[in-house]
């Protein structure tokens, strides 16, 4: 791939998802583009990279823009990663919410939940802790993601018999069923408690009717420049109940002269 095409791509990828592609990426992007140019043989609009580019700068149907989402985006995850968040939101998150919110909606946003790794092991502490406190409470938690393909497999619940083994086995037994030797299906009642939406954090206007209690958004604006990084955290601030929690992931930070948030402990902010 000629640099500067490679730029025009990066130029449509920072615009629309936020991500940065710099050129030592170059090599990745030209494999993924290949496997979808690959996978379309016989249609002019993936006769090759210029094609397929051309492709998504007039597509308006954003089926174009959609697959270019799915060539660049990276899913790597796995249950209780960065457990100190999990120990953390358990321990201390829920009871605050428990005292202070008084119509029993419990709001929890599990944005760029990947493959759903990070949405279930909330869910599980949401149920281990709202569903013994009676009917009152409504705890199912909104997860998101730009990928719709990622979202179908977190729908599916299912993971593999090794990844599942890092769990407490009380949970490994009363939200997940055997599939087989090999793997493991989170059960339907879990599935019922988290909501998967395609959405993309570059959206300029945030859809949600009423502010969260929570937000995790972990090891996602390390791929953003600061003004793109800057603008999130703001609609971030914007859309927590005061008092709410942000999450972030342990190798990012954040700027709390953007906005006010307080600093709780590495990678744990919250709403003044």
């Amino acid at each position: 791939m000629r640099d500067a095409l490679f730029q025009q791509f990066a130029t449509v990828i920072h615009q629309q998802f936020g991500i940065q592609l710099p050129m030592d990426k170059k090599a990745l992007l030209e494999s993924r583009l290949f496997k979808l140019l690959n996978n379309n043989v016989g249609k002019p609009e993936y006769a090759n990279e210029e094609a397929f580019l051309r492709y998504v700068q007039n597509d308006v149907t954003g089926k174009a823009l959609a697959q270019l989402s799915e060539v660049i985006t990276t899913h790597h995850t796995f249950f209780m990663r960065e457990q100190d968040h999990f120990q953390f939101f358990g321990d201390t998150v829920l009871p605050e919410l428990e005292n202070y919110i008084k119509d029993g909606d419990v709001r929890t946003w599990c944005a760029a939940c990947s493959s759903g790794e990070e949405s279930y092991t909330l869910a599980m502490q949401l149920h281990d802790f709202f569903g013994i406190r009676g009917p009152g409470w409504e705890y199912t938690l909104l997860a998101t993601d730009l990928s719709r393909e990622i979202l179908e497999t977190a729908k599916q619940g299912i993971y593999s018999a090794e990844s599942v083994a890092t769990l407490p086995p009380r949970w490994q037994s009363t939200y997940f069923k055997k599939c087989d030797a090999f793997n493991f299906q989170v059960n339907a009642s879990l599935k019922q408690r988290v909501l998967y939406r395609p959405f993309n954090l570059m959206n300029p206007v945030f859809p949600f009717k009423r502010p969260f209690h929570v937000i995790f958004c972990r090891n996602v604006m390390i791929y953003f420049d600061t003004p793109t990084r800057n603008e999130l955290v703001k609609k971030f601030y914007d859309f927590l109940e005061p008092g709410g929690y942000l999450f972030v992931g342990h190798s990012e930070v954040i700027d709390r002269t953007v906005a006010p948030f307080d600093y709780v402990m590495p990678s744990v902010y919250r709403r003044r």
